[in-house]
């Protein structure tokens, strides 16, 4: 009698789900510390660890200390053969499970931005509000790489990165282009629960959104204004872009001043973001 009565009643209570996804070389770790701020503020909240990430990561054994740098640097990536379809996939079926609970709220952060562009293509019916955290939004250019063309970064085959290193000019470049505005010891943290595997066929894979599906979902753009890895004026390129292609939709913008992985520097302005789009 009892499981009778369960399965006639509704699972879906009103109450929206978020489901977070990282980008490149990260996992749902990043998405911690909101999701700490948003599980205080009362919401349910997923973060997703793409194909190949979290538990799954790939670490070489030429990364670990003592490092074989020559090795490390000689290999392809482990991940080489991961696609943005399959990570597309992978949240979409992450977005079927939570959805039977109420309404979905997909939020994505710099790489995250093109995964969740081609759930919206995929799911539009499934999500009540689609999110950018600083992240791509790929609309005029077919990929990620296409954009950080226009911005002289020609070489994006490089999916092996030493975070272990020690090398003073790529510290400093890591942190400029990462998170300029936080102390070293905030930083190197960051550096630590970076992964140094991901795959370039996500940063060449066509993630253009499509207006008739993706373009009917509620969106939502949140800038960081310190970005260095996707800069403001990028940012600002991409919401215009979006906006042209679907005018009667347009973006709700919203600015953080904060660098790039501000999901982590500034996670209660963002977790206050979401919390009002909930």
């Amino acid at each position: 009698m009892v499981q009778e009565c369960r399965q006639g009643v509704s699972r879906r209570d009103g109450r929206p789900t978020f489901v977070l996804v990282h980008g490149a070389h990260s996992s749902s770790y990043a998405w911690s510390p909101v999701l700490q701020r948003l599980a205080l503020l009362g919401h349910r909240a997923l973060a997703v660890d793409l194909p190949g990430h979290g538990m799954d990561a790939r670490f070489p054994l030429s990364y670990q200390t003592p490092q074989d740098l020559e090795s490390f640097s000689a290999q392809p990536s482990p991940l080489a053969e991961v696609t943005w379809e399959e990570n597309v996939t992978h949240v979409v079926a992450a977005v079927r499970r939570v959805a039977e609970y109420g309404p979905v709220v997909l939020v994505g952060t710099s790489g995250g931005g093109a995964v969740i562009s081609g759930v919206g293509n995929a799911v539009p019916d499934l999500i009540s509000r689609i999110v950018y955290v600083s992240a791509w939004c790929c609309v005029q250019l077919p990929s990620v790489a296409d954009y950080l063309e226009t911005l002289g970064h020609r070489n994006v085959g490089s999916a092996l990165v030493n975070w272990r290193s020690a090398d003073p000019q790529f510290l400093h470049m890591a942190k400029e282009g990462l998170m300029a505005e936080a102390t070293d010891e905030q930083f190197r943290a960051c550096l630590n629960i970076l992964e140094p595997a991901d795959s370039a066929r996500v940063l060449t894979a066509d993630a253009r959104v499509q207006a008739g599906t993706w373009g009917r979902i509620p969106r939502t753009y949140i800038r960081f204004a310190q970005d260095r890895a996707i800069p403001l004026a990028m940012q600002d390129r991409m919401i215009a872009e979006a906006d042209a292609l679907t005018p009667g939709n347009p973006f709700q913008v919203r600015t953080v001043d904060t660098g790039h992985v501000g999901v982590q520097l500034r996670p209660d302005e963002v977790a206050a973001i979401l919390d009002t789009l909930g």
